[in-house]
């Protein structure tokens, strides 16, 4: 087993300060989650989804949950954006302002990629007279200057979610949460996304929780990588990738901690399907 394996963190251990943090001191909390549990249905029906979870990210701190299908990764992702609420336990986000980014672009199909954002900005409390000027700078920032006029269908897959990341960015949060949003593209557009998040990430100093289903994804991405496992969902390991920035998949460094992970990962899902 490689010695990567002795980095791996025990449930609930502090994460690694953040960028730009005092050397010594204790990152500030971004997300709190203190002994959650979901569970849907009830009776016969009852499903838990996440049983006892603890996990703390740090302002500032890049996190990927990793895991395998039905682990609770959405679940968990939902619970911190408060889009559902915990059947027992507690989501503590500070009064930071969230945004929400998924798989899918989902941009509204009749307006216009400027409007798209534009509307983002508007929902903000963002005055009228601001908000063109501002859609171009966010527009430039995901490298979508000059296509401001173009509807959703007219754009390509990466194009889209450049899109998508524009309009999560008009919404100035502190938390940006993240559902598999580059799973649909191919592997060239998909690493000029993480190149672009990244760039994103450590400009605005953004706290990103980051669900992803991809090792390599999540060993190029993450100050934290969280694995989870299955039935019920629960925190099985935490592994801290502490490889210098910017990364590339090509890396061996990374080559070698992404398999450390995926062997986790290949027996969690071994042992979920017996």
């Amino acid at each position: 087993m490689s010695s990567l394996g002795s980095h791996v963190r025990e449930q609930g251990a502090a994460p690694a300060a953040a960028p730009g943090a005092t050397p010594g001191a204790a990152p500030a909390p971004a997300v709190d989650v203190r002994g959650v549990s979901k569970v849907f249905g009830s009776g016969s029906e009852q499903v838990v989804a996440l049983k006892d979870v603890d996990l703390s990210v740090a302002q500032g701190e890049f996190v990927c949950l990793l895991g395998a299908s039905g682990c609770g990764k959405s679940t968990l992702l939902n619970l911190v954006a408060g889009l559902d609420k915990p059947t027992s336990g507690t989501v503590d986000t500070h009064g930071k302002r969230i945004a929400f980014m998924f798989q899918e672009a989902t941009l509204f199909p009749w307006l216009t990629l400027a409007q798209n954002v534009d509307l983002a900005l508007r929902l903000n409390g963002v005055a009228k007279a601001e908000r063109k000027p501002r859609v171009s700078e966010l527009l430039a920032k995901v490298r979508l200057g000059g296509r401001g006029d173009r509807r959703p269908h007219e754009l390509s897959g990466g194009m889209r979610q450049r899109g998508a990341l524009a309009r999560v960015l008009a919404q100035d949060a502190d938390i940006v949460l993240m559902d598999e949003p580059f799973a649909a593209l191919d592997a060239m557009t998909r690493d000029a996304m993480h190149d672009e998040i990244e760039s994103l990430w450590s400009e605005l100093g953004l706290t990103v929780m980051f669900v992803t289903h991809n090792v390599r994804e999540a060993a190029r991405l993450s100050d934290r990588t969280v694995l989870m496992e299955s039935g019920p969902g629960r925190v099985k390991q935490v592994y801290p990738v502490t490889l210098p920035r910017p990364r590339h998949l090509d890396d061996p460094l990374l080559t070698e901690q992404a398999a450390h992970m995926t062997d986790e990962l290949k027996n969690e899902v071994a042992r979920h399907v017996r």
